[in-house]
């Protein structure tokens, strides 16, 4: 058993690696004749089964602090941090921290094979663009048109301030900011989602484990990403003529139980998110998701015609 752990152990510890290298890359914006018998038109419609997605061949193993302290002092300049600190659900920073650590078999996969959500959401194919965060499992995923753009571990709300499950749209943004909470706490690439009720997401430290006063904390190379790539509202003077991104605040984190990426040393598919899963999640938000995005798309059509007869007049002799 020594020898397997220290032969995975090898694995981890090489050459340096940025932890911002992301393989989960940015997404670029039949009839029934009527000559057909009932029966056959019945068997026809039935919609053909989406295929199920190929499960990569991963499993899963803990090292004690003292076994893996004992080969190298530290993880800095490891090979496949990235991989690393996201199945952890921690950072580059805190990774030395941990007790015991869970170690996949293999790194030659793409960081999304080591973390929950699909690559692809049928369901959200309408949905321009979604992020995704699940209590349960610590992580994140952002969508375009049901496709995965992003994708990769937070640390949300502590037991005494939890994370609410709640559909939220994204309000304003800050670059950089105090917390209303504590002034001491600098929050990087924020992006409020409650304005009253002082919840974002935003860079922040991530020890492994929910610790967060009910924000969503991410890594900064995560932060800044969602920074650029969500949307803000749309506001004239105090109003609000539109909600931004939507974000999905999901399920409840087990406190007072083992973390549950543990389990997947028993199961590797232990946390995994199918389409039924995620279906049972989203259905009862779309109408309201699709609803404000037909709001957006009005108000930025409006604000576009009237920009497009300004031009006109400027440029007009």
């Amino acid at each position: 058993m020594h020898y397997i752990q220290s032969t995975l152990l090898a694995l981890v510890l090489g050459a340096s690696i940025s932890c911002d290298n992301r393989s989960d890359g940015a997404i670029q914006h039949a009839d029934v004749a009527d000559s057909t018998p009932a029966s056959e038109a019945a068997v026809d419609s039935v919609p053909a089964p989406e295929p199920t997605p190929e499960i990569p061949d991963i499993s899963y193993t803990f090292y004690q602090k003292k076994e893996w302290l004992g080969l190298k002092d530290s993880f800095e300049g490891a090979q496949h941090l990235d991989i690393l600190i996201a199945i952890n659900r921690t950072d580059s920073a805190h990774i030395k921290r941990l007790d015991s650590i869970l170690v996949p078999n293999r790194y030659d996969l793409p960081l999304h094979a080591y973390l929950p959500f699909p690559q692809e959401v049928s369901l959200l194919k309408d949905v321009k663009k979604i992020i995704i965060f699940s209590n349960p499992t610590q992580t994140f995923a952002a969508y375009e048109n049901g496709k995965l753009v992003r994708q990769g571990q937070t640390n949300m709300g502590k037991k005494a301030t939890p994370t609410p499950p709640k559909l939220y749209f994204c309000n304003w943004k800050a670059r950089r900011t105090t917390s209303t909470v504590n002034s001491s706490w600098i929050l990087n690439w924020n992006f409020n989602v409650s304005n009253f009720g002082g919840i974002g997401f935003h860079q922040y430290a991530l020890p492994g484990y929910p610790a967060s006063h009910s924000c969503m904390r991410l890594q900064e190379a995560d932060a800044y990403f969602l920074y650029h790539w969500a949307e803000q509202w749309i506001l004239k003077g105090d109003a609000e003529l539109a909600k931004g991104t939507p974000v999905l605040v999901h399920g409840q984190y087990p406190f007072g139980s083992p973390r549950p990426w543990y389990a997947l040393v028993d199961d590797p598919q232990a946390l995994s998110l199918n389409q039924d899963s995620l279906r049972n999640m989203l259905e009862p938000h779309l109408p309201e998701i699709l609803k404000q995005q037909q709001r957006r798309d009005s108000v930025m059509a409006e604000r576009n015609a009237i920009a497009a007869v300004q031009d006109t007049e400027a440029s007009t002799p």
